[in-house]
Formats: C-alpha cells, sequence, structure tokens
C-alpha cells in the first residue's frame, strides 16, 4: 500500500477529511522550505504538495507565478527538489505530491524522473499540462513502477471524462472547483456537491476539492461534499507577506491547523 493509499485509509478509520497543502517549491529558497514542510505537517496536514517552479506555468495565478519567479531566480530545480524530498524523508513519513508542468519532466528525461522521483521518496504527481490522452508514454511506466498520477477533474468535464479520470487516475481524484487559475477566491462554486457527487458516483478514489480555497470556511464547505481539501494560494500568501522567519511560521502554522480543525468537524 503506498505512502497516499495508507492516508486516506486512516483517515477514513478516523472519519476524517483530508487536507493536502500546497507549497512551492524554492519559495524564497530550499532550506526554507524544509522548515515550512515541518511546520505544515506538525499542524495536521495529511499530504503535502510540492510545487515545481517554471517560468511559463498552464494554470497558476499571480499568488502562486510570483512565488515561482522568486524561486527560480534563488536557482532551484526539480532535482535540488528531489534532494530535498530526500532530506525531507529522513524524518517524515507524509505523503509527498509533486505539481509541475510537463516541461521539466520532459526534459529531465521521463524514466529517469521516474525513477529518482521514487528512490527519493514522491508518492505521486500531478502534471495538469499531461492529460491521460498525451501521457502513453509517461503513465504507462509510472504505473508500473508505482508513482502514483493524479489527473484533475474541472466543472466542465463531460461523463466521458469524468470516467475516463476515475479510470486513469492513482492516489485520489483533484477536482478544480472554478474555472481560470489558482487564488484566493471570496466563495466557493454554487453547483459543488452536485459536480462532486456526480464523480463519486463513479470514481473509487477519493475526491479531493482544490482552487480557490482561502480559509478554514470555505474547506469546511467543500469538505463537507469531498473527502478533503487541497489549499495552496492561502499559504503561498503568508510565506510571501512575512519575511521574518518567526512571525512566517507561527501564522503559517495557526493558518493550517485552522483549516485541519475545520474539516476534522465532520466526518
Amino acid at each position: 500500500m503506498s505512502r497516499i493509499q495508507d492516508c486516506f485509509q486512516k483517515l477514513k478509520e478516523k472519519n476524517q477529511k483530508a487536507l493536502v497543502a500546497f507549497i512551492t517549491a524554492g519559495d524564497p529558497d530550499i532550506p526554507t522550505t524544509k522548515q515550512i514542510f515541518s511546520i505544515i505537517e506538525k499542524n495536521g496536514a495529511d499530504i503535502i504538495e510540492l510545487g515545481v517552479p517554471f517560468s511559463d506555468p498552464l494554470a497558476d495565478g499571480p499568488v502562486i507565478q510570483a512565488s515561482s519567479q522568486r524561486s527560480l531566480e534563488n536557482g532551484t530545480t526539480l532535482k535540488k527538489i528531489l534532494q530535498l524530498v530526500q532530506d525531507v524523508r529522513q524524518t517524515s513519513e507524509l505523503p509527498i505530491v509533486l505539481m509541475t508542468s510537463y516541461n521539466p519532466v520532459f526534459a529531465y528525461g521521463l524514466k529517469p524522473f521516474v525513477d529518482d522521483a521514487l528512490k527519493t521518496g514522491v508518492d505521486g504527481v500531478i502534471i495538469p499540462d499531461l492529460p491521460p490522452e498525451e501521457a502513453g508514454e509517461f503513465d504507462p511506466y509510472a504505473s508500473e513502477q508505482g508513482l502514483d498520477m493524479i489527473y484533475l477533474l474541472a466543472p466542465t468535464s463531460t461523463e466521458d471524462r469524468i470516467r475516463m479520470i476515475a479510470d486513469e487516475s492513482r492516489g485520489f481524484i483533484y477536482y478544480v472547483s472554478l474555472t481560470g487559475t489558482t487564488g484566493v477566491k471570496s466563495q466557493m462554486s454554487t453547483n459543488l456537491e452536485t459536480k462532486v457527487q456526480a464523480i463519486k458516483n463513479v470514481a473509487k478514489l477519493p475526491v479531493l476539492v482544490g482552487f480557490g480555497i482561502s480559509g478554514p470556511e470555505q474547506a469546511k464547505e467543500a469538505a463537507a461534499v469531498s473527502d478533503g481539501v487541497i489549499v495552496g494560494s492561502a499559504i503561498v500568501r503568508l510565506i510571501e507577506q512575512n519575511e521574518n522567519p518567526a512571525d512566517r511560521d507561527v501564522k503559517i502554522g495557526e493558518f493550517v491547523a485552522s483549516v485541519k480543525q475545520s474539516i476534522s468537524t465532520l466526518g
């Protein structure tokens, strides 16, 4: 059983929902990312999603775009991120998912990337610009080696697409609750429950809701109709706004704990 499967199994036994926390790897630098990872884990995140910075992202809003730029300016590479994961694995067994554009993976080499990702301790990948129809070279090898490929669904996804993703995705299904780019939004989409239920009707995997979840109230609303939530821009913004490490760590810790608490009472 993979770390991701084990995580969801334990959450199910406790009748709890999952909190996935996203941060951009290397923002503002690799050592800081390692410290923030520890803070997020200690305050209740169930899975941590590390964003691989790329100069031409597909769906990142301005907050995450800016974090990617800061990271790239400090020399972050995919190889350094994998080394970071290996370092983190000395003290943590929390599931780790990389969210990356296809270009860095292609440049690294498809099979070498899968091999090195697993060797360093990565559990899954999200590649928004690599849909199942175009993943013929990458996905079979990743599946064979045991790397979870997590696909996305959106409000515009058809019934046929939902079935395809339900069959192809591993680990969990990432439901993008809003069309457009990532970012902090003021409210969730009005038909969230209907859309998530349509996926759960055909999918055996957990369905998590991401994009636009800015705090505990929205997290609670999204988790009430799903298996968990993915929170990113709100955390990344705290990193950007708090240059003092002590203040930053306290605020991130309090925020993550408040989101986890808000979804822990749902069952």
